[in-house]
């Protein structure tokens, strides 16, 4: 173990707070340079536990690392690189600070060793990420993104109670360690509901399709990547081989291509498919087994990178056209023909295409499936499989790039491929994508067990292009049927959405009953005495105190007259001033 250790988290915070002093030609390399030294410092990090810090009577754990966390933190660091060069346009440095933050709260639970260091990356993700939907600045942005704060500040409080709770069980054991899932308790299951609302488990999933289509052309790129596969690799960590998420996965795996299939924004089908693809995650690691930890692993790398480009891709034709309305597309193909072909590569990827990285990691998780007789979930697999094809192999591709076309002349004249930057991050990633498919060494060395897999066999091929195959068909044959209209599809957030309302409604009304009652007690209890009160001094104002003033000015006027007279030399009145004055003199005597 090396004497020094520098968290990968630590170098993109204080890179993001450096930020605003670069500026001129040194600003756009210092963009580049940080997240590539927090890559290099991921790939030269030791096995072992690092930066152990002494706080009150826990041992926080900052930096565990071994197989598991090891290739979590590559894909991610990986990803900040590419995500950053798309972003290198972006001229405010908010967005790039946000996004940072935001890589770091992730690196920062894929390598916490205890729950406290857990839960403070943990908000730091919700609380930066948000950003990157408000930075879109359209008309929905800041709703979506309260609502994306809420969720997640709700998963937050689940996973705080959880491990509040088993503190207090275990006699303060904060480790963060794999939780007997055999003999599951109510902290267990806390600490669960936290890491799935961040997995988009349905029904708390609502949140995914919202906030990725809302947030910024780059802060999508971001928060397709991280979020989801964090929630990965804290599931794989702590609830490896749970059965709950055997059904809940493949679940999310339809559920998500049922809702792609009749959206119409090209950057929320992509988030449909990213519920979809998750799903099949989350059936990897209720699995448990070698292959099924695998599978989930090497899934979520690839999924993290053709996810990313097709973000980039359907980010671009936003960037440069202002929509990604299916409806308002078509023939794009001609106009931006890179961005066309990178972001085929994509689609071919997340369809499970051989030769694309999607064929290589998601088979991994349905063979697991029939291994361990877990046949429902296997076959909702692979049918949803045949549905992603659908969706970003077939129905993006023909309606963005082929088909008719719907754009309008001010849109058509606009198209075109983006600058430079996004091109390249772009490059990379279908690179990456081809790569992983073709050489799959590359990423099977890297996963947290031993692998026995070979997914180029004659059955796995022959399986993949009857999917493919009947798919195209149906998709030639229903076309006509699919095709993009501006539509609203309401989902299970609608139960909480309406129930939010109808507890606002009560609690305006309780308010407004208590109002009204405690105002009415005022009035009679503090009001009318005040009021009272008032009157009575208004009326001595106007009486009490008028009156004695104007007595005493009159006496004042009789005494004036009285000493006028005095000395004008009236006999009588002499008489009268001398008498009072000794009067006067004889009781200031008697009582002084």
């Amino acid at each position: 173990m090396n004497n020094f250790w520098m968290h990968p988290a630590l170098i993109l915070i204080i890179g993001g707070l450096v930020l605003p002093l670069m500026k001129g030609p040194i600003r756009k390399p210092f963009l580049m340079i940080v997240p590539l030294l927090t890559f290099l410092n991921v790939l030269a990090l030791d096995e072992g536990v690092h930066g152990v810090v002494q706080f009150i009577d826990w041992h926080l754990v900052f930096g565990r690392v071994d197989n598991l966390s090891q290739i979590f933190g590559y894909i991610m660091s990986l990803m900040c690189i590419i995500g950053t060069l798309f972003a290198l346009n972006v001229e405010e440095d908010a967005q790039h600070i946000a996004a940072w933050f935001y890589v770091a709260g992730s690196l920062g639970v894929i390598f916490c060793g205890d729950y406290v260091v857990l839960f403070l990356f943990w908000e730091l993700m919700a609380f930066a990420s948000v950003f990157l939907v408000w930075f879109r600045r359209g008309p929905q942005s800041l709703a979506t993104g309260y609502r994306y704060l809420l969720v997640h500040t709700l998963g937050g409080l689940f996973l705080l109670a959880g491990f509040v709770l088993r503190y207090y069980n275990t006699g303060g054991d904060i480790s963060f360690v794999p939780l007997g899932v055999d003999t599951p308790n109510l902290a267990t299951y806390l600490i669960l509901m936290g890491f799935i609302v961040n997995a988009a488990v349905p029904p708390f999933h609502s949140w995914l399709p919202d906030a990725y289509a809302e947030a910024s052309v780059a802060g999508a790129v971001f928060m397709c990547a991280f979020t989801t596969k964090t929630a990965i690799y804290v599931l794989a960590r702590g609830f490896a081989g749970m059965d709950i998420l055997i059904p809940l996965g493949a679940v999310m795996a339809l559920y998500g291509v049922v809702y792609g299939v009749i959206e119409n924004d090209g950057r929320r089908i992509f988030a449909w498919d990213t519920v979809s693809q998750v799903g099949y995650m989350v059936v990897g690691v209720g699995i448990g087994s070698n292959l099924a930890i695998n599978g989930a692993c090497a899934h979520a790398f690839a999924h993290i990178l053709y996810n990313g480009l097709l973000f980039m891709g359907t980010g671009s034709v936003l960037y440069m056209t202002g929509t990604c309305k299916l409806n308002e597309l078509g023939g794009l193909y001609r106009k931006m023909p890179r961005t066309f072909l990178f972001t085929m590569i994509g689609g071919l990827s997340i369809a499970g295409f051989p030769l694309f990285s999607g064929f290589v990691s998601k088979s991994m998780i349905i063979s697991a499936g029939f291994e361990s007789h877990q046949t429902l979930a296997a076959f909702a697999l692979l049918l949803a499989s045949g549905g992603t094809f659908l969706l970003a192999g077939l129905k993006v591709p023909y309606f963005i790039w082929f088909g008719k076309n719907n754009c309008s002349s001010e849109r058509w004249e606009k198209a075109a491929d983006p600058p430079w930057n996004m091109q390249a991050a772009m490059a990379i990633a279908s690179v990456m994508c081809a790569f992983i498919g073709c050489y799959t060494a590359y990423l099977y060395n890297m996963l947290p067990f031993p692998v026995d897999y070979h997914p180029y066999s004659a059955y796995h091929l022959s399986e993949t292009f009857q999917i493919i195959g009947t798919c195209g068909i149906m998709f030639f044959v229903l076309k006509r049927f699919m095709e993009p209209t501006a539509t609203i599809s309401l989902d299970l957030d609608w139960f909480y959405r309406m129930a939010g309302r109808g507890f606002m409604w009560i609690d305006s009304r309780i308010f407004q009953f208590i109002d009204t009652c405690v105002g009415e007690i005022y009035r009679y209890i503090g009001l009318f005495p005040l009021m009272t009160i008032s009157r009575f001094w208004s009326w001595f104002d106007w009486n009490a105190i008028d009156g004695v003033v104007d007595g005493t000015a009159r006496s004042v006027r009789s005494i004036g007259g009285v000493v006028r007279k005095v000395q004008a030399g009236n006999l009588q009145y002499n008489i009268f001033f001398a008498a009072t004055f000794v009067a006067g003199a004889v009781l200031i005597f008697v009582f002084v």
